[in-house]
């Protein structure tokens, strides 16, 4: 019975693809409502609860001196954890990370490590430690669509988050040393057509899916494909276009005169 219920919503979203439509209303370029809160987490340096509809993640963000890589001794460090909270989605089950989690906690890690989001360079101390910083997911909410929303909530946790100097001796507290805001926004091809922010019922029958991250002057940072379907050369620029501007939308919201200079 599950089965043929799954088949009749698949059927009937496809359906509306076709007219360029979507089952919640929306335009195929546009986003569920989009929420941020930052600061919720007291013993946190920074902290941010990000809602995309009703996709709900928290990002914390733990700084810690430590030993830097021996291959590169003048830059901190940057470390990323996803935990998908069973009681998210029936398919989240506990234990170790899976290939969803890993996959999340990478695409994450290589926004703001690719788009250079925190000079590295400026965590080191004077005893030859650099700073590390956790940045700690936690899907809370699933309902698609988990890349852009943990891609936000690390990226605004990170603006809120201030060094701990003062706890470990090395002075007063300072704000991380922010220096780009990389944005996530994935794309979903439903028989042909390009949808932005999909829903887990676009997500789950898409053939295909791609994040764009990219930064302030439209650079990409990363990009990350997924499923089975094949995306053509017009339908990656596409893609790439769509998300850029879009992105620039959603960092003015939400990070606005922050980024100016």
């Amino acid at each position: 019975m599950n089965d043929v219920i799954a088949e009749i919503r698949k059927d009937y979203i496809y359906g509306l693809a076709k007219r360029s439509e979507r089952a919640d209303g929306r335009a195929l370029d546009e986003y569920r409502p989009i929420q941020v809160e930052v600061g919720l987490i007291d013993k946190a340096e920074g902290s941010a609860r990000v809602k995309i509809g009703n996709t709900q993640i928290l990002v914390g963000v733990k700084l810690q001196p430590g030993e830097p890589f021996a291959d590169a001794p003048d830059t901190g460090v940057i470390i990323t954890n996803v935990e998908l909270v069973p009681l998210a989605s029936p398919s989240f089950e506990p234990g170790p990370p899976n290939e969803n989690a890993i996959e999340l906690a990478r695409v994450v890690d290589r926004g703001v490590r690719e788009s250079g989001a925190i000079d590295l360079s400026q965590l080191t101390l004077p005893d030859g430690k650099v700073w590390i910083v956790f940045i700690d997911v936690h899907v809370l909410d699933h309902d698609g669509n988990l890349i852009d929303a943990s891609a936000l909530g690390a990226l605004a946790a990170l603006v809120n988050a201030k060094k701990p100097s003062e706890r470990y001796g090395y002075g007063p507290d300072e704000a991380l040393p922010i220096k780009e805001y990389p944005i996530a926004v994935t794309a979903v091809d439903l028989d042909g057509e390009i949808m932005l922010d999909p829903s887990l019922d676009e997500e789950t029958i898409a053939s295909s899916r791609l994040t764009v991250i990219s930064g302030l002057q439209g650079t990409l940072a990363g990009m990350q494909k997924s499923g089975t379907g094949t995306l053509s050369t017009e339908e990656i620029a596409r893609i790439v276009k769509l998300a850029s501007s879009k992105a620039m939308q959603i960092r003015e919201e939400f990070f606005g005169g922050s980024t100016d200079g």
